[in-house]
């Protein structure tokens, strides 16, 4: 039976009077829940310097959720996040046509993680990360969409380059300016101790995978290394929003497949 544990927070920063950045989850309810539906975290950022930052994610995260607990049982997890990803995009579109925010221009990022069974299905659009921590090492699972990190793919610009670059925030892709949008995504298959971490750029613009790891490693309440996650982060620069999702993998149900279909393997 797969089972896990959460922890989260979010922080103004130290220079924002706002917080543009927003977080969801879905628990299942009961046993047969976990097996039918499994288990949702998402995170977004509002895109500063349009309007309305937190509409859009707000508004992303509401319409992800909700249709995450009314998806069929036992819907593909790797057909239905992109779908709701682009749900949640029309939403934050069908926001600036409005009445009261018409005129209005919105965007956010946003990463989202199923969980069920033995897998992970992460989605995403924009530059909020999911990271896998395991063995007390992270690995980034999620590719900015960021003009930079193209330049980067195609060789032009280094890592270090990126991390100074005026431009690191330039996205090519979130969620709310064009009515469809192709979010990427991966399927991760879990192992009991697995720590997933999604987080907004307040925390990985801030911190080093090395960091992340050994603060989520920890042998601390999941809530407690949520929070110092997040506060490690704001004591470095704290000028943006800062945001993080933290879930342990307690123990993952073996499942094989059968024509796209999960299936109980003999104990």
């Amino acid at each position: 039976m797969l089972e896990v544990e959460f922890g989260q927070a979010s922080d103004f920063g130290k220079v924002r009077t706002n917080n543009e950045d927003a977080m969801g989850v879905f628990i299942p309810s009961s046993r047969q829940q976990t097996s039918s539906h499994g288990y949702l975290f998402a995170v977004a950022d509002g895109v500063g310097g349009l309007d309305l930052g937190e509409v859009a994610s707000s508004t992303a995260i509401s319409v992800l959720t909700e249709g995450f607990s009314k998806a069929q049982s036992g819907s593909l997890l790797a057909a239905l996040m992109p779908r709701l990803v682009q749900h949640a995009n029309a939403a934050v579109h069908d926001c600036t046509l409005a009445p009261e925010y018409r005129g209005k221009r919105m965007a956010t990022t946003l990463v989202a993680c199923a969980l069920r069974h033995n897998q992970a299905v992460v989605s995403h659009v924009g530059d909020s990360r999911c990271y896998l921590v395991r063995n007390g090492q992270a690995r980034q699972m999620t590719q900015d969409h960021t003009w930079v990190n193209e330049q980067r793919k195609l060789g032009i610009l280094s890592a270090g380059e990126i991390a100074q670059s005026a431009s690191r925030h330039v996205l090519i892709r979130s969620l709310g300016p064009e009515m469809f949008v192709a979010p990427d995504t991966t399927t991760i298959p879990l192992q009991a101790a697995d720590v997933l971490v999604l987080s907004t750029d307040g925390v990985h613009d801030e911190m080093s995978d090395q960091a992340i790891a050994h603060i989520v490693s920890q042998n601390k309440g999941i809530e407690e290394i949520a929070r110092e996650l997040v506060a490690r982060a704001v004591e470095v620069d704290g000028g943006d929003n800062t945001t993080a999702q933290v879930i342990r993998v307690k123990s993952v149900e073996q499942v094989g497949m059968y024509r796209g279909r999960p299936y109980r393997l003999p104990a």
